[in-house]
């Protein structure tokens, strides 16, 4: 189950992640937008995962984590393709 939703938050991000080198201020808010709430998602379904006893508090909190790191890898590269800035997807 773990990796359903992992794969399913790979794919999102790499998906936003070929949007974002044409990004102009709407379009960068609009990923920053949503990278927040695919964090969000992520966080409420670890949190019903780990409610239903399929994870770990410790699972849970890597899988929020590992989210909002995702979060904020979108957010610099929306900033850096704003900027005009080369757009690095493998830069952690």
């Amino acid at each position: 189950m773990k990796s359903i939703f992992k794969g399913a938050m790979v794919a999102s991000v790499a998906a936003m992640g070929l949007t974002l080198a044409a990004c102009d201020s709407a379009q960068e808010n609009a990923a920053e937008d949503a990278g927040e709430q695919m964090a969000e998602d992520v966080n409420d379904q670890a949190e019903a995962m780990e409610d239903a006893g399929q994870i770990t508090d410790a699972e849970a909190d890597a899988m929020t984590e590992a989210a909002e790191d995702q979060a904020d890898a979108m957010e610099e590269q929306a900033e850096a393709a704003a900027e005009g800035e080369a757009v690095d997807a493998t830069a952690e």
